[in-house]
């Protein structure tokens, strides 16, 4: 449990501020005397979008419950996870999207076992570059990859700013 800080201005862009905002402006467009409705995302749709995305990871964690505050840009998770590795996804499935700058940690683990290190991509990375440098083998690069699947597809599609998990070795 604890507190993550990721890159707000990085990551997968599942909900669009300033296109809601435009299509807002779109919508009312046709009467001029009716005033632009604010389109920011409700901090419960918000939520609910991170919750979904959660789910399509299948990650195993039950009473699995998002909190989303948009003027601090902060996720709060909580729930019941299996494992450390369902409870690490589900962190950097919800924190590795824009406009996303902090994820609370609640989640309760049912099989404890050791934290992953959690691992912030640089420009020039590669999954080969950090398995080298954490593990002393560029081989292993495929531990990481599965580590952090389903959020990646391939091992090769990794961005800057991106977080991902490092299991121990």
């Amino acid at each position: 449990m604890g507190m993550f800080s990721f890159a707000k201005d990085i990551g997968d862009k599942i909900f669009n501020r300033d296109d809601a905002k435009h299509d807002a402006k779109a919508e009312t467009k046709a009467d001029a005397n009716t005033p632009v409705q604010s389109s920011e995302p409700s901090a419960q749709s918000v939520a609910n979008i991170l919750l979904r995305r959660i789910q399509q990871q299948n990650l195993n964690i039950s009473d699995l419950k998002i909190k989303y505050n948009g003027s601090t840009d902060t996720a709060e998770i909580s729930g019941k996870a299996k494992t450390q590795a369902d409870r690490e996804k589900a962190i950097i499935a919800i924190g590795n999207v824009q406009n996303v700058a902090k994820v609370i940690d609640n989640i309760d683990i049912e099989e404890d076992a050791p934290e992953s290190t959690m691992y912030t991509v640089k420009s020039g990375d590669s999954l080969s570059k950090i398995a080298q440098d954490v593990y002393g083998s560029s081989n292993d690069y495929m531990k990481i990859f599965e580590a952090n699947q389903p959020m990646l597809s391939e091992p090769d599609k990794i961005y800057p700013g991106q977080v991902l998990r490092i299991p121990k070795p």
